[in-house]
């Protein structure tokens, strides 16, 4: 069963925004309502605006569990002059609770949120190394003005800057997503060029701190960011785990490794049960969700809520692995619910999903994981998935070839990147071109970083903090927070990430990927969901073009915004669309789907 917890509980999974005056005016109150106020899918059960100084705050809250009157935010300790929004989940908080009544400090209500705030009270700047979950958060200290911003370690939970004039001063604003900045006005929406060559060369990835529109950041992953009284700004990052052995780990055995992280996957999955609602799990069938699913039932889990998803092939491309997650579902006698999804409803979703993004994302799963979230909102409230463990455990076919390569980053590159950098004239117009090669440029810079002992560690390292943040991390959390859905990815458990990059690389890439995961599996799922060939989460009428998508990508790429804004060579975008599924990317990508789901995100936010 699923842990309960005391019935004011707080759980928050949120959006917030603020605004802080860098020049000590007063702030945009107005501008903080708008932009909270387009954050309500991802807290559509209350809201709260507060102001004092030169900061405002807002916040859309969602209740995982009954709320006190206590638990309102923004939350006020008027005993310790702060103030906070917080959006996420503490797994940690009733220890740090106790630790923290045991040093004198009194509660007035009984979540996490309140613990997050007395820890800074108590820790100071160094509180965020003693959370364990997802979150970010705003800390406002009245007596000093000083205002304190912070990020998860692996960025599971978003936060967006911009640098605006705001009431005739400069100001710094910052939200759960990317929309919500827009809506308060003044935000520079040129493209960013160097971001848009991430976007065509790295996986359609756009790296930390920039995103594709020049005027607004990200603050990155396990990053304290700090705005002083007189309006300066610093930064620390908290946490880098090391890709490198550890001698205290070198007598063990390759089944000392595979016990260790499924007890450390173990730890995981039982933290992000709690709660006092129905906690489900999204169910591909794959060995990472199907390894979720049988250690909840291990735990006692009984009559477990899963979910799966599938679609209609197209173009020979297989749309559903249902006989891998009904298999699972069976074994562990769950309560299984299989959507598969006709085309007729793929297309009508395409907006909607793409209208949910806070950055362009291109891969089909976006709106795989749009259609699911929505059919899984109306079963509970909170699931867990299984992202994250491909990139932590070294599951993908570009992995291998990075063991013992003699250039590191010329075989990353081969292997990853989209086009090079040579290929940039052809795709873009002069004025967007990009200074220099970004991705190469961001890539031997991760390399160059100490820290990692091979090829493969620094590219798991490159992926684990940059790649898997945003791309299948973000996606996760902009598709279900679109339908109120709270989702926990145990596989980006700190601890069990830790462990990982010190596993010696061949026992990973070991059994075609995975391959101390896979062992470890075997201890209690069924041999035949590992020993499959690996799948993957597919959407076939986004991956091979035609009828009606095809269409609307042909609508986006020559519609008047897209030739105002003239980012892409008319001859380039003729030749796609001429022969739409024969352009391909290293991972299988289509060229064509990535230039037009850029279009439709920018057009779909009025950029």
């Amino acid at each position: 069963m699923f842990q309960k917890q005391p019935p004011d509980k707080v759980c928050v999974m949120c959006g917030f925004s603020g605004e802080v005056r860098r020049d000590g005016g007063s702030p945009d109150v107005a501008a903080v309502a708008r932009m909270t106020a387009t954050m309500g899918d991802r807290g559509p059960d209350g809201s709260g605006v507060w102001s004092a100084g030169r900061v405002a705050l807002g916040h859309r809250r969602l209740k995982i569990v009954d709320l006190s009157e206590h638990a309102q935010q923004p939350m006020v300790d008027p005993e310790l002059g702060l103030t906070i929004v917080f959006n996420g989940m503490i797994y940690n908080y009733p220890q740090l609770r106790r630790e923290l009544q045991d040093l004198g400090h009194r509660f007035f209500s009984s979540g996490d949120t309140e613990v997050v705030l007395k820890a800074y009270a108590q820790w100071g700047e160094s509180f965020p190394e003693r959370l364990l979950g997802m979150f970010a958060l705003a800390i406002v200290e009245r007596d000093t003005g000083k205002v304190l911003l912070a990020r998860d370690r692996l960025g599971i939970k978003p936060l967006y800057l911009a640098e605006v004039r705001s009431n005739g001063g400069r100001a710094l604003r910052f939200a759960s997503t990317l929309p919500a900045l827009l809506a308060g006005g003044g935000v520079d929406t040129d493209v960013d060029r160097a971001a848009l060559h991430s976007y065509l060369t790295f996986h359609s990835v756009v790296p930390a701190p920039r995103t594709v529109l020049a005027g607004v950041r990200k603050l990155p992953p396990a990053t304290v960011r700090v705005v002083e009284p007189d309006g300066t700004t610093r930064d620390r990052v908290y946490w880098q785990p090391p890709y490198t052995r550890d001698p205290a780990k070198a007598g063990w055995s390759a089944r000392d490794w595979e016990d260790a992280v499924l007890q450390a996957l173990r730890l995981a999955v039982q933290r992000r049960m709690v709660s006092d609602v129905e906690v489900g799990v999204l169910l591909s069938g794959g060995v990472d969700s199907s390894l979720v699913v049988g250690l909840l039932a291990e735990q006692g889990q009984q009559g477990l809520k899963t979910f799966s998803i599938g679609f209609e092939a197209v173009g020979g491309v297989e749309g559903d692995e249902f006989r891998y997650s009904d298999l699972v579902a069976q074994r562990f006698g769950t309560d299984h619910t299989r959507m598969l999804v006709p085309p007729d409803r793929v297309l009508p979703a395409l907006d909607d999903a793409v209208q949910a993004m806070s950055e362009p994302m291109v891969s089909h799963d976006a709106v795989a994981f749009y259609l699911l979230s929505q059919e899984v909102s109306r079963h509970v409230k909170v699931v867990q998935s299984g992202q994250g463990a491909d990139e932590v455990f070294a599951g993908y076919h570009w992995y291998p070839p990075m063991l013992g390569a003699e250039d590191d980053l010329a075989t990353y590159a081969q292997h990853f990147f989209d086009r090079p950098h040579s290929e940039m004239a052809e795709v873009l117009e002069p004025g967007w071109l990009a200074d220099r090669d970004e991705s190469r440029a961001l890539v031997r810079e991760h390399f160059a970083r100490p820290g990692a002992d091979t090829g493969l560690d620094r590219a798991l390292r490159l992926d684990t903090e940059i790649m898997l943040v945003d791309d299948p991390v973000k996606r996760v959390d902009n598709t279900t927070m679109a339908f109120g859905l709270e989702a926990r990815v145990p596989f980006l458990d700190h601890e069990l990430v830790e462990l990982a990059a010190q596993c010696p690389p061949e026992l990973k890439l070991a059994h075609g990927g995975k391959g101390v995961l896979k062992q470890a599996a075997r201890q209690v799922i069924p041999s035949e969901v590992i020993d499959r060939p690996k799948g993957y989460f597919p959407v076939p009428a986004l991956t091979h073009l035609e009828g009606g998508f095809l269409d609307r990508v042909r609508d986006a790429l020559t519609a008047p915004a897209a030739k105002e804004r003239g980012l892409f060579k008319a001859s380039y975008v003729d030749r796609l669309l001429a022969d739409p599924n024969a352009a391909l990317t290293p991972l299988r990508g289509n060229r064509l789907w990535q230039l037009g789901l850029l279009e439709m995100w920018l057009q779909s936010h009025g950029v």
